[in-house]
């Protein structure tokens, strides 16, 4: 079986899922990714980031996130445990577009 981890950009923080299909989806500019995987529930050890991915995504069959906000996608051997990483000052990863990249108005040649 084939596991995809995908990490995208939603709400200024990065998501880091694991699924079994990703492809390009059908709606232009957006990749489809479905039969999303979560780590082995244990009654003894419960993680919150994985917690709030399962109930954000209860009842997803199919999400299709926007092109531009996939940071990675990279196959590998097992699916591991989905993760919510916070972007703080100290983080090297910028979301694309960033306002620091484009500023309407500011251009001197015009």
């Amino acid at each position: 079986m084939r596991v995809f981890r995908v990490a995208f950009f939603n709400q200024g923080k990065v998501y880091e899922i694991y699924a079994r299909h990703v492809r390009q989806g059908e709606f232009y500019g957006f990749v489809e990714i479905e039969g999303i995987l979560f780590g082995e529930a244990s009654s003894m050890l419960v993680d919150p980031a994985e917690e709030r991915l399962k109930s954000e995504f209860k009842g997803v069959q199919r999400s299709l996130i926007p092109i531009h906000a996939v940071v990675r996608i990279d196959e590998v051997a097992k699916e591991g445990t989905g993760k919510i990483h916070e972007l703080g000052e100290g983080s090297n990863i910028t979301p694309f577009p960033s306002p620091s990249l484009y500023a309407p108005g500011k251009d001197k040649d015009r």
